[in-house]
């Protein structure tokens, strides 16, 4: 009878199919260790899953309010219609604009007037030549850290007045801006972190208590690597269970929670990020997290502990 040789890729899948049935089997063999596992890996996925749902929407707070900053280009007075044109495009040149739109005194005088009753009433008998009010150009920039600067250069320009933006507002807004980002994302890494850490913990104990099977293995010539692989794999199954309830609360905790604050956060300017596809991304980004942390935490903890 002629023996076919097995393929180097059918042997690799044969023992990682090998692997991961034995990471199962030890799952269960090892249940109330397994069960601090899991119970370890879920407490600190639902913290790092919902700091990772506030972070992204603040950082959608960050930029809606970014794009909605404007910047209002005062044109002197009495400026010939034919000149608006060519300050638009001069404006228009410059590198950080993203829009700009020109606004009419006499539009202005409107806008004013359909805002408030008593200026409805004293604006209504200005005629066109009365109107003190200034030709404006509504301007947004793509940078809002350079935004100070876009001011100056277009105040620069001939037969602007000048420029409004909101100045110390807007500084405090970048201010807060780029705290909150780093803040947020130090707190999801530090999470992360600690996460390793208690499973690194955690898996010693499940490891520990068979370096009996572990002695047994080396004596019989097994490699480092096929005593590391079924640690690293039970710790990737048992990130993966623990991954499941956090990745139903993000799913079903943030639509309902989207639903009951009806899309925004207290004012209808903070808008909240849509549930779909954010909440399935959310919870892809959770279960990898599980999934890496438990196997990095079971080869830390091999490595370490048993100097395999």
């Amino acid at each position: 009878m002629i023996m076919r040789k097995e393929s180097m890729p059918m042997k690799i899948f044969r023992m990682l199919g090998r692997n991961i049935r034995d990471a199962f089997r030890s799952v269960f063999r090892n249940f109330s260790l397994s069960i601090a596992s899991i119970s370890c890996i879920t407490i600190t996925l639902i913290i790092v899953a919902i700091s990772i749902l506030a972070t992204f929407n603040v950082n959608n707070f960050t930029k809606l309010i970014r794009e909605d900053v404007t910047m209002v280009v005062y044109v002197e007075k009495d400026t010939p219609s034919s000149y608006l044109e060519g300050i638009e495009a001069k404006i228009k040149e410059n590198p950080n604009v993203l829009t700009c739109r020109r606004k009419t005194k006499e539009e202005v005088k409107k806008e004013m007037q359909e805002s408030y009753e008593i200026f409805k009433n004293i604006m209504g008998e200005w005629t066109e030549s009365e109107n003190p009010l200034k030709d404006t150009f509504q301007v947004t920039v793509k940078d809002i850290e350079e935004i100070k600067k876009t001011a100056e250069e277009i105040t620069a320009l001939d037969g602007i007045d000048f420029v409004d933006y909101g100045e110390k507002m807007v500084e405090s807004l970048i201010s807060v801006f780029k705290t909150v980002q780093k803040v947020s994302i130090l707190i999801v890494i530090a999470l992360i972190i600690v996460t390793v850490f208690l499973i690194m913990n955690t898996i010693k104990l499940t490891i520990f208590s068979r370096k009996r099977e572990i002695s047994i293995m080396r004596l019989v010539g097994a490699s480092n690597f096929s005593i590391k692989t079924p640690f690293v794999i039970e710790g990737m199954v048992l990130g993966f269970i623990g991954s499941i309830l956090p990745i139903l609360i993000v799913i079903y905790g943030y639509y309902a929670f989207y639903k009951k604050m009806d899309g925004h956060l207290g004012s209808p300017l903070i808008k909240l990020i849509s549930p779909e596809p954010f909440i399935y991304i959310s919870a892809i980004i959770v279960l990898t997290i599980g999934m890496l942390v438990g196997m990095i935490g079971s080869y830390r903890a091999v490595r370490k502990y048993l100097k395999v």
